[in-house]
């Protein structure tokens, strides 16, 4: 396998371009060759991918030491940490997430749609790759191994960046999976990792790298997302924060109401799809409000509120605006009673950045008013925001949640990061 050089510190600023620009020439040249291979091909790689990344657990949990051990020092928070944390439990959940995406059924060569015209024209729409994609990510970095194995699996050539925070444990996977590739005779280049930490590298792979890169998917906070939104001159899977609520009706089920909330909160508090806001209906606040605060508060949750949240146990803080925006990723919530379903409906249509809602309701009605209503990427009824998942989604892993409107919403999974062309197949027709 071929390594470009690329050094962090080191390497001069002017020479930045020319090695991105063949870093892009290379992930075209490995596009080309994905796109063609069988279904047997790419799923025979993954498992070889899967594999590696087993065989060198030892150098990727070192790395991921190091990468701990830099933010530790940093000042970084709990929650940043816990989301750059791997044990060998965790390596060993990303290994299968791999081995789960090979299995999956083949997405590239399907049939979309067949269309026969009244003068004998027969035109296919068939899913194809997108081509090469650049995926810009922070400090997960099991991102490093479900992003490129859904891209290999979809047909793609994928360029990483990894963050900062990250970069020796996303270096690590990123050279187990390319030696993985290389062993199942796939091409080596199909992932490639930016290997410094420059960040004119992102501008860069933003502005397209000479035309190589066809899509870019940013995976972090809102200020990278916005950066990517700002300055790509390529398309972007659009990934904003999760601001995500979960609003006890007034004919919710208080055990069940609690379960989903302390789940959709407190399972995993630095993961997009953590709730953020609670809101309760008024109309069973009086039942309801005071044992979800407790509950929240007695699992290590600090909760914030209005007035009447305070009112209920006074160890809640006062909520300020700011609150109602605030993608938390710790254990920390804010909650607020509104005036029935319109409300909290308006309560979301201001505050909510369109990735996961919830409803907890007995009442079919109320329910369907909410999944009808609520304009976010996904909703749910009596279910933990916390499903947000492309593995729970059956996608086997995820790219990301997209919480924009074009092409791809929800959780990005393998059937995603393709798109579609036309055959049209005739028998000598000329058009009048």
């Amino acid at each position: 396998m071929t390594v470009l050089s690329l050094r962090s510190d080191a390497a001069g600023t002017a020479a930045l371009p020319e090695q991105m620009a063949e870093i892009g020439r290379r992930a075209r040249r490995a596009a080309r060759l994905m796109a063609l291979a069988s279904a047997q091909a790419k799923d025979v790689a993954l498992r070889r991918i899967a594999d590696r990344i087993r065989a060198d657990k030892a150098a990727i949990l070192e790395a991921n030491e190091r990468d701990v051990a830099l933010a530790q020092q940093a000042g970084q928070s709990a929650a940043l940490i816990d989301r750059l944390r791997l044990d060998p439990k965790r390596l060993e959940g990303i290994a299968e997430a791999v081995e789960t995406v090979g299995a999956l059924a083949d997405p590239v060569g399907r049939q979309l749609a067949a269309i026969e015209r009244p003068n004998g024209l027969l035109i296919e729409r068939i899913s194809v790759p997108l081509g090469v994609i650049g995926v810009i990510f922070e400090s997960r970095p099991n991102v490093t191994a479900d992003a490129g194995a859904l891209c290999l699996k979809a047909g793609n050539a994928a360029i990483l960046r990894a963050g900062s925070d990250s970069f020796g444990s996303a270096q690590a996977i990123a050279q187990a999976m390319s030696r993985g590739l290389e062993e199942a005779g796939l091409p080596a280049d199909a992932i490639q990792i930016v290997p410094t930490r420059d960040r004119a590298a992102v501008g860069l792979m933003l502005a397209g790298l000479d035309g190589c890169v066809d899509v870019i998917v940013p995976r972090g906070g809102r200020g990278l997302v916005e950066r990517v939104q700002a300055e790509a001159k390529v398309p972007v899977f659009a990934h904003l924060d999760g601001i995500n609520h979960v609003y006890i009706d007034r004919a919710a089920d208080l055990a069940m109401a609690r379960t989903v909330l302390l789940n959709s909160k407190m399972r995993r508090v630095s993961v997009c799809g953590a709730a953020e806001t609670l809101l309760v209906d008024r109309a069973c606040a009086e039942t309801h409000l005071r044992p979800l605060v407790e509950a929240l508060l007695e699992s290590g949750c600090a909760v914030r509120g209005d007035a009447a949240v305070r009112a209920a146990d006074p160890r809640v803080t006062a909520a300020t605006e700011a609150d109602w925006g605030t993608e938390y990723l710790d254990a920390v919530i804010s909650a607020k009673v509104v005036d029935g379903l319109d409300a909290a409906i308006a309560h979301i249509e201001t505050y909510s950045s369109g990735h996961t809602d919830a409803i907890i309701t007995e009442d079919a009605q109320a329910a369907q008013r909410f999944l009808s209503e609520v304009d976010s990427a996904i909703v749910a009824h009596n279910a933990s925001t916390q499903f947000a998942d492309g593995g729970e989604f059956g996608f086997g892993a995820e790219i990301g949640i997209a919480t924009g409107r074009m092409h791809a919403r929800g959780p990005v999974g393998v059937e995603q990061l393709t798109t579609f062309k036309y055959r049209v197949h005739g028998t000598g027709q000329t058009r009048p």
